[in-house]
């Protein structure tokens, strides 16, 4: 759980450009992880649903500083 309170804590000083291209850079990372977890099974398949849940954590991050 502190994983996750950490994570949150170091997006509160990110501006909306550093979330957008974290976004792109995750988004990316995340493609590359299912296809390579598709050619040979991974030794972790839990980091795709991690990284998964940190995307859509980001883009909430982002929507909320947009709506301010």
């Amino acid at each position: 759980m502190s994983k996750k309170i950490d994570f949150m804590s170091s997006l509160k000083d990110l501006n909306e450009a550093d979330l957008k291209a974290r976004i792109q850079e995750d988004e990316l990372r995340l493609k590359k992880l299912e296809f390579a977890h598709a050619i040979s099974p991974l030794e972790n398949p839990m980091s795709i649903r991690s990284l998964r849940k940190d995307v859509a954590r980001l883009k909430t991050v982002l929507a909320q500083k947009k709506s301010k």
